[in-house]
């Protein structure tokens, strides 16, 4: 079949659209044939769902239909060369604009451009460019509010935004207030169920994050995040959860902080574990062989700080870590989706989440009310739980291998909440919960051990139990200062010891 339009070819590929991307672009033409110019539309579809797919076949059939230019928008260089490739796949003749093209003298010979936001915006502002007949603009990412600045250069346009989700990255400044309605696709978990994306296995770790900060622009800072995952335990932590529920498997780690990914690549490196680092200061040359690694290698494990959220693909990852607390309804769906490429052989992923994100926002393919997000974004955010609120939510489940080395007692557990309500109706001093709860701690130390050496070991075991339990006891009395719970923890520790010894 010949194709006479100008600007297009024959498509390079047999790609047949999906139902539910056909439904989608069938939806965005209604919204364009009804308002051609001066319009701002927005796209949902899920990390995965095939959103170049859609825009690239969006733009072969509005060059048709309107014989008028595209210009298509990202925020990162390796975005750009992905749409040409794609658009030209696509039968598309499309030409990337980048930090070399000071000029466009060729423009007539194009149909469609693609653009870096930044270098596109220096151009227009210096006057050293200018891209006549643009009919629509389509802006991958659109959630950066990098892309705002363009606006004005293009208010004749039809503009669509392309978004997994619709929440501008400065909560000051609403997608709303930019785009004039929002276009739905298909949700993650039916896409799962369609078999196009896999089905994610999340296990969730309890982290208290009180420590953490919020910086101006509404996340964690990585000042205080460094300060929380760096340290020893935090590092046990993930390399224990590595262990039991990844080990073998290709797996991405995702930091908030180069110092603690740096730590991280340590801590694997130092347990035998095939690992590597990336972070925005890597070379091009390096990254290009540590993703060729990455790919090749059954076990591998990358370890990185947010620059494998967008504009990477790589199907055969089968294990998430969010090593990091994030407070980005963006950035949590950008992480996860990074495992949820199907392969022949692969229909689910692991997550370990060391950040109480899934507590915050819901599981990864539960249903989120995009449009009532999209219109009332202050009423989301002020509707997610506080740290402190998931945190004393959380119960310490003791680990299947430790409550072997217990398996003498017939119980292990301790309800802190419920022993406070005991005490304060008896009258009793609050810090009776304790005391009881030393009771317990001590019986089982000495029920499963033969001498006091063993049972001061077993008592060291119980860290974790033990720092759970002060932290609920410090919610019930409201005093949850982190250095009062460390007091107390030290205290508890010291007095256990103490106990065990006056059992021999």
């Amino acid at each position: 079949m010949s194709v006479e339009t100008f600007g297009l070819e024959e498509k390079k590929n047999d790609k047949t659209l999906y139902d539910y991307q056909q439904v989608d672009i069938n939806k965005i033409f209604n919204v364009i044939d009804a308002h051609p110019q001066k319009y701002n539309l927005l796209y949902q579809l899920p990390t995965g769902g095939g959103k170049t797919v859609i825009f690239s076949q969006i733009v072969r059939e509005y060059i048709q239909r309107y014989n008028k230019k595209v210009l298509i928008l990202t925020h990162r260089i390796e975005l750009c060369k992905q749409t040409s490739k794609m658009l030209s796949e696509f039968g598309v003749i499309n030409k990337i604009i980048n930090s070399k093209v000071k000029e466009l003298p060729d423009q007539e010979e194009y149909m469609c451009f693609v653009a870096m936001v930044e270098t596109l915006n220096n151009r227009l502002h210096d006057e050293k460019l200018e891209i006549s007949d643009i009919g629509m603009v389509i802006i991958d990412e659109a959630h950066y509010n990098s892309f705002r600045k363009l606006f004005k250069f293009f208010s004749n346009c039809f503009i669509l935004g392309v978004t997994a989700t619709p929440l501008s990255s400065n909560i000051k400044l609403p997608m709303k207030d930019n785009y004039r309605e929002l276009i739905v696709g298909d949700s993650i978990s039916s896409l799962i169920d369609k078999g196009f994306l896999a089905r994610a296995n999340v296990y969730s770790y309890d982290v208290g994050l009180q420590s953490l900060k919020v910086g101006i622009n509404g996340d964690y800072t990585v000042k205080s995040s460094e300060e929380l995952y760096s340290n020893m335990s935090m590092q046990e932590k993930l390399l224990s959860a590595y262990m039991e529920k990844s080990q073998g498997k290709k797996t991405l780690i995702f930091n908030n902080g180069i110092n603690t990914s740096k730590e991280v690549y340590e801590t694997f490196r130092n347990a035998g574990f095939p690992v590597r680092h990336l972070d925005n200061t890597t070379s091009k040359q390096d990254r290009k062989q540590i993703l060729k690694w990455f790919k090749h290698t059954p076990d591998a494990i990358v370890t990185s700080v947010s620059i494998l959220t967008t504009g990477f693909d790589e199907p055969s990852v089968e294990t998430i870590i969010l090593n990091r607390a994030t407070k980005s309804l963006t950035l949590y769906f950008q992480m996860i989706g990074r495992g949820s490429r199907v392969l022949p052989g692969k229909s689910e992923f692991t997550v370990i989440d060391l950040g109480n994100n899934m507590a915050r926002f819901g599981h990864w393919s539960s249903p989120v009310d995009w449009k009532q997000l999209f219109r009332s974004p202050d009423f989301y955010f002020e509707s997610l739980l506080s740290d402190e609120e998931i945190e004393r939510e959380f119960k310490y489940v003791m680990p299947p291998d430790l409550r072997k080395q217990f398996a003498n007692s017939d119980n292990v557990d301790f309800d802190v909440e419920e022993a406070y309500d005991d005490v304060i109706k008896r009258g009793l001093k609050s810090k009776a919960v304790l005391d009881w709860s030393m009771e317990q701690h001590v019986k089982m130390c000495v029920e499963n051990s033969e001498d006091v050496f063993d049972a001061r070991i077993l008592a060291k075991e119980l860290k974790d139990d033990i720092s759970s339990r002060i932290k609920q006891y410090s919610y019930c009395i409201s005093k949850s200062t982190k250095n009062y719970r460390e007091w107390l923890e030290e205290d508890y520790s010291r007095r256990l010891r103490l106990e065990i010894n006056k059992e021999f």
